[in-house]
């Protein structure tokens, strides 16, 4: 009998994997060209507008991508609002400080004036990634497109699904692995963290509060990292909703290798950044990008493109939104 289960388990995995790569294959970066030709282009003008009034926008759009595909996979989930019942994955804990909704919407309005019901909010989130990124100075990938969007959202599975910033490298390993993606390519994504912000809730635990430490700081960072991060990060109640650089240097804006360096010299923000350099294959990868930006690029990148594939919905599958944050 246990035989006969975990055979069933690996035709049933493997019929699944058959069903994604050919919902994969599906994709065509030349998708809109007669259905909405234009439209490739009416989402990059809204986005660059959007980033060159705040560069912090860029971070938000890549963050609103990952979280979208790591949950039911890049269907555009995470855009739809809670109804009475049931709480989305934009309300759910780690998605509570999203942003970027309002331009997707923006970008949404202006296609369905010019190609009502075509494009769907999914591909919208894959090419604003990819173009807030590249405006900034980061790489530019492929975005091949045809997705289309899910009529499911559910905050537990966001919280299931979505990594933690306490995770170790195996756990890190683990769960973009269920994604299908390589330890090289999670190693790789995690650079993101050169841009963003984060609560000082994340970090004033390890700046203030860390068991067992005489100066209250985690002893694993930076005494000079603690000094600067405990000054944007005050130990009181009111200062826990304060913003914190995810990478200080540079103004914490621009898409380079700093992160890499920010993790070497412990003066990254979360456990699960610090746990890239805790086995040798995750320090090498990491020294590896530090010392080359061209080889950070080049697999971020591949990274992103094939994470942008991951559990797409396609042909009839899914459906194509009028408006994001509705089903």
């Amino acid at each position: 009998m246990a035989v006969k289960m975990a055979s069933s388990r690996i035709i049933f995995l493997g019929m699944a994997l058959l069903l994604a790569a050919h919902a994969s294959a599906q994709l065509s970066e030349s998708f809109y060209n007669t259905k909405c030709p234009g439209g490739v282009q009416a989402v990059q003008n809204v986005v660059t507008s959007a980033v060159r009034s705040d560069r912090r926008n860029a971070a938000g759009l890549l963050r609103l991508h990952f979280h979208d595909c790591f949950v039911r996979g890049c269907d555009g989930s995470v855009l739809l609002a809670s109804t009475p019942g049931t709480t989305a994955e934009k309300d759910a804990g780690p998605n509570k400080s999203l942003q970027g909704f309002a331009i997707i919407d923006q970008a949404k309005a202006a296609l369905e004036k010019t190609c009502p019901g075509v494009f769907s909010c999914a591909d919208i989130l894959a090419l604003a990634a990819r173009d807030a990124i590249s405006f900034i100075g980061g790489p530019k990938w492929k975005v091949p497109l045809g997705r289309r969007d899910g009529s499911v959202s559910l905050a537990s599975e966001a919280v299931s699904n979505l990594p933690g910033d306490k995770f170790s490298y195996s756990q890190l390993i683990s769960n973009f692995g269920s994604k299908g993606l390589s330890e090289t390519d999670m190693v790789a994504l995690s650079g993101a963290h050169t841009i963003g912000l984060t609560f000082c809730s994340k970090v004033t635990p390890r700046l203030y509060n860390f068991p067992g430490s005489s100066t209250g700081a985690d002893p694993y960072l930076n005494t000079t990292f603690v000094t600067s991060e405990r000054k944007v990060c005050p130990n009181t109640a009111s200062a826990r909703n304060n913003f914190l650089l995810m990478d200080r240097t540079r103004g914490g804006q621009t898409f380079d290798v700093n992160y890499y360096n920010n993790v070497l010299s412990h003066s990254a923000v979360f456990k699960s950044d610090d746990a890239l350099i805790s086995t040798s294959s995750g320090r090498s990868k990491v020294i590896k990008f530090a010392s080359s930006q061209s080889t950070f690029f080049s697999s971020f990148a591949s990274a992103m493109e094939k994470m942008g594939r991951v559990g797409v919905l396609t042909g009839t599958k899914g459906k194509i939104r009028t408006q994001c944050s509705r089903k």
